[in-house]
C-alpha cells in the first residue's frame, strides 16, 4: 500500500490510503514568503553599527518593523533641528496600536564626533529615549554606502559643519524605499499616510 506522494488538497481532510490526518501548510509557506527580500531592500547591506545602547546591529536586525529614517548629526544647529521636528510630529500623529510597529531611525553623517554615547545624550535631550527611537554610528564608508542607497547628499565643509540633503525615508518591513519626503517645512500628510499604509 503507498500514500499519494506529494498529492495536495484543497480541504482538510483524511489521506484516502492510510488514513492519517491531513494537516494545513499554509502557515509554513507563509513563513518562508516573509523571510525573503528583495534586490532592493536595504537589508542586503551588510554593514556593521552602533546604537546609541553600544550594541552593533545590522540593518537586517531591524527587520519586521516600518522604518522611517533621517540622515543628521548631532552638532548641526540649522537643518537637522527641524528634521529631528519632522521626526516628533510624524511620530506624534501615529496611532498609539502601530507604534510597536514603526521604527524611527537617526543615521549620523559625522561617525567620528558621534560616538554611541554621544547619541545616547542627544537622545535623552531631546526626549527620545523610548523603544521607537534609534540612532546609529557607522563608518565613513558605510555611512556614505547608505547616504547613496537614500540618494542623500552630504559634504564635509569643516571639522564640524556639513552641508547636506534633508530627506525622511520610509521603509517597508521588508527594507523597501515606499516614500520620501524632501525639504523643510513641507507637510508631513504623504509620509504619515505612507507609514500608516505600510503598518499593521
Amino acid at each position: 500500500m503507498h500514500c499519494e506522494g506529494d498529492k495536495t488538497y484543497t480541504t482538510a481532510k483524511n489521506c484516502p490510503v492510510c488514513n492519517m490526518q491531513l494537516s494545513s501548510t499554509k502557515s509554513k509557506s507563509t513563513a518562508i514568503t516573509n523571510n525573503t527580500i528583495s534586490e532592493t531592500s536595504i537589508f542586503n547591506l551588510t554593514s556593521l553599527w552602533k546604537t546609541e545602547e553600544d550594541k552593533t546591529i545590522t540593518l537586517k536586525e531591524l527587520k519586521g518593523k516600518t522604518l522611517v529614517v533621517v540622515m543628521i548629526y548631532t552638532s548641526c544647529k540649522s537643518a537637522c533641528p527641524r528634521l529631528i521636528a519632522d521626526m516628533r510630529n510624524i511620530e506624534a500623529e501615529i496611532p498609539d496600536k502601530k507604534i510597536k510597529s514603526i521604527q524611527f531611525v537617526f543615521v549620523s553623517i559625522d561617525p567620528t564626533t558621534d560616538t554611541p554615547k554621544k547619541l545616547k545624550d542627544f537622545a535623552i535631550e531631546n526626549f527620545m529615549d523610548d523603544e521607537q527611537w534609534t540612532f546609529l554610528q557607522g563608518t565613513v564608508s558605510s555611512v556614505r554606502e547608505f547616504a547613496n542607497v537614500l540618494s542623500v547628499k552630504y559634504k564635509e565643509i569643516s571639522p564640524v559643519d556639513f552641508s547636506h540633503s534633508n530627506i525622511i525615508s520610509v521603509f517597508d518591513a521588508q527594507g523597501e524605499l515606499i516614500h520620501q519626503q524632501e525639504g523643510l517645512g513641507v507637510s508631513n500628510k504623504e509620509t504619515i499616510d505612507a507609514i500608516l499604509k505600510v503598518t499593521p
